[in-house]
Formats: C-alpha cells, structure tokens, sequence
C-alpha cells in the first residue's frame, strides 16, 4: 500500500472526522472509498480498437489530401 499525505480545510477535516464516527471505520477506509466513489462517478475514456497497431505502408495517409479525396461523403 501507498501512503498519501494530503491537507484538510477545517470543513473537511470535520467531515473525515464525522464520517469516521459514523461509520465506525479507519481514516484511511473513508479516503479510499472517496476515492473509489469519485473514479466510479466519472464518464470512462474510451479506446479505439488497434489504434496505432497497424501500418498502412504511407507515412502521409491520413494528411494528404490525395488520399482523403471524398472521404466522408
């Protein structure tokens, strides 16, 4: 496990503090569950399949303009 050092505003270090009585646990419980709350609140990146994995052999295809003629339409 890591340690983490962070500093706490009087607010939040009421509410650590609240939450910890609360809830009967650790500081550190509370802290990562935050963490784990705030990463499963956020929208997920997602990736393109093979990007990057393939090489069509021309080093300019996706830039010039020959090769991008009616593309989209």
């Amino acid at each position: 496990m890591k340690t983490v050092q962070a500093r706490l505003d009087d607010e939040t270090e009421k509410t650590l503090a609240r939450l910890v009585n609360e809830l009967g646990v650790s500081p550190s419980k509370v802290v990562r569950e935050g963490i784990r709350l705030l990463d499963a609140s956020q929208p997920k990146r997602r990736r393109i399949a093979g990007l990057g994995k393939f090489s069509s052999g021309v080093p300019d295809l996706g830039s010039n303009e020959k090769y991008l003629k009616g593309f989209g339409r």
